[in-house]
């Protein structure tokens, strides 16, 4: 089974993912197509967890929520709260830096359907526990999305019934405080489900539980 230690760029643990990795390593050569890493400050107090790399989002260039319509809305309400530098262009080489937060993906490779089974999760899990792990500052956590919301509960070794998601809800993990969001998915930008008003107050709760 993988370890807390960063994927290997051929990762074999989720055969699903592994054949489609090397679907799209055929089909896009110019992609980054491989597990994907945590991006942001090493040092934070505050982790973002999503669900999984977008296809042509971070599995495409990279970085966490770069490339496609989350990232805009995410990394535009991260600045507005003093936790993201730079300028967001949708490339790991825009320069864009995050001060105090780091974003780590349940699941570090691209999902066909972007749907994670079960198996993949709990495969990855030390992928996100290692990460969090190494926050010595930890004091919140955002979850975007239900998967995300489930992830860091198992990560954290608590039973989802005690702890069920909500848009909005705090919930304390020991000395830690899990914040649900929805997903900023274009999806969920799309139906209404979040807008960058809603985003905005989760990381106000964010700062709070500093």
């Amino acid at each position: 089974m993988p370890t807390a230690a960063e994927p290997h760029v051929d990762c074999p643990y989720c055969p699903r993912l592994a054949a489609f990795r090397a679907e799209q390593r055929a089909a896009h050569p110019d992609w980054f197509n491989a597990p994907v890493p945590p991006f942001g400050d090493p040092g934070a107090w505050l982790a973002i967890i999503g669900l999984a790399s977008g296809l042509k989002g971070a599995n495409r260039t990279g970085r966490a929520f770069t490339g496609d319509g989350s990232g805009a809305m995410l990394f535009d309400v991260l600045a507005a709260h003093g936790l993201a530098h730079g300028r967001y262009a949708g490339i790991a080489a825009d320069g864009l830096t995050l001060d105090g937060a780091i974003i780590v993906n349940a699941v570090r490779c691209v999902p066909p359907a972007n749907r994670p089974t079960p198996a993949e999760l709990r495969a990855c899990r030390p992928h996100l526990e290692g990460p969090l792990a190494a926050l010595p500052r930890l004091r919140a956590i955002v979850a975007l999305g239900r998967v995300a919301h489930q992830a860091a509960l198992a990560a954290f070794g608590c039973r989802p019934s005690a702890f069920p998601f909500a848009h909005g809800a705090i919930h304390r993990l020991r000395d830690v405080s899990l914040i649900d969001s929805y997903h900023c998915s274009r999806y969920n930008q799309n139906i209404g489900r979040i807008d960058h008003n809603m985003l905005w107050s989760i990381f106000e709760k964010a700062l709070a539980c500093r």
